[in-house]
């Protein structure tokens, strides 16, 4: 695990909030076809794209074909390792949990019925702008009644990394395979599940 030089001298982490995703759950979701089929191109963000479509068919055309996607994905996405083992952890020690996602409610849901994680505050696409704006994270520090500073956000993506700096959060990235350049943004870089526990209790 990675540490920033500074982690002595930061503030307690009250709260942990998790990217859904490649994270928490497994994904088999390829961008590329989805982007191909909704003639996205691949340089893009996809939800952007859509979401600057001319009319309100083409965008509706266009989230169908994602959707559908993502409930596929849904049907098959596993628990990650180490992560049911880590969330009881930091239940135990009575750090509250919450999951930002920008995949959609439905599918989202699927995942954590199908996957038994039982963190119920969930805030998908269909509650709040998705990510990298810091809306979600926000509005969950301020439901825990936390400054942004005591929460940590944890995903495996650039985009979560930017979400919790735009929300003044640390960013905890899990890499759990390949470490990617922008990793070296976060605070922290996980190459296991089972160091969060580890992280937050150096932060308590």
């Amino acid at each position: 695990m990675q540490r920033n030089i500074k982690a002595v001298i930061q503030p307690q982490i009250k709260g942990v909030i998790f990217d859904l995703d490649g994270t928490l759950v497994s994904s088999s979701l390829d961008f590329s076809i989805i982007k191909a089929q909704v003639g996205c191109p691949h340089d893009q963000d996809l939800l952007t794209y859509i979401e600057h479509l001319p009319s309100a068919y083409m965008r509706e055309e266009a989230m169908h074909i994602v959707h559908q996607h993502e409930l596929m994905d849904a049907q098959h996405s596993q628990v990650l390792p180490g992560v049911q083992e880590s969330l009881e952890q930091l239940h135990h020690l009575g750090i509250p949990m919450a999951i930002v996602t920008r995949n959609y409610g439905k599918a989202a849901e699927l995942k954590l019925k199908q996957c038994a994680i039982s963190i119920s505050h969930l805030i998908t696409r269909d509650d709040a702008p998705a990510k990298p704006d810091p809306t979600a994270l926000l509005d969950i520090a301020k439901q825990w009644g936390f400054n942004a500073k005591h929460c940590i956000y944890v995903g495996d993506y650039l985009y979560d990394i930017q979400a919790a700096h735009n929300a003044s959060m640390r960013a905890c990235f899990y890499a759990p395979d390949d470490v990617p350049t922008y990793a070296t943004e976060a605070q922290y870089i996980l190459r296991h599940f089972n160091e969060l526990p580890e992280l937050i209790l150096a932060h308590r």
